[in-house]
């Protein structure tokens, strides 16, 4: 059974950082890429980031270019993503997956396993 565990959610006021991790169960490495997409209340789940487990090619939504970062450290079976200045429009659930498709990754359908979620909250 494939497992991911997304930790390091939270309340930050608008301009702080927060690092997201998904620690993935070793079933997913053979899978082609993770992703991170996020839920707003009342909204669809919008695609954040991606990146390939091989080569950590990775690509961010225009959204969030500039001031996410997604990487993963292939040791530890972990993809995070690092947040900086954060903005109120930010919060929202915040979920990672994995996908065994080469394209199509800004869509959710394309994702095989996810996790169940951690909140990010920023207040302004």
């Amino acid at each position: 059974q494939v497992q991911l565990v997304e930790s390091g959610g939270g309340l930050v006021q608008a301009g702080g950082s927060l690092r997201l991790s998904c620690a993935a169960s070793r079933g997913t490495f053979s899978n082609y890429a993770m992703g991170w997409f996020r839920q707003a209340p009342g909204q669809e789940r919008e695609f954040v980031a991606r990146i390939t487990w091989s080569g950590g090619s990775t690509f961010h939504a225009d959204s969030v270019k500039g001031r996410f970062t997604i990487s993963r450290d292939i040791a530890k079976n972990t993809v995070y993503l690092q947040m900086n200045s954060l903005k109120p429009e930010d919060t929202a659930v915040y979920y990672c997956a994995s996908s065994n498709k080469r394209t199509g990754l800004i869509y959710y359908g394309n994702y095989d396993y996810w996790g169940q979620g951690t909140q990010v909250t920023v207040s302004s």
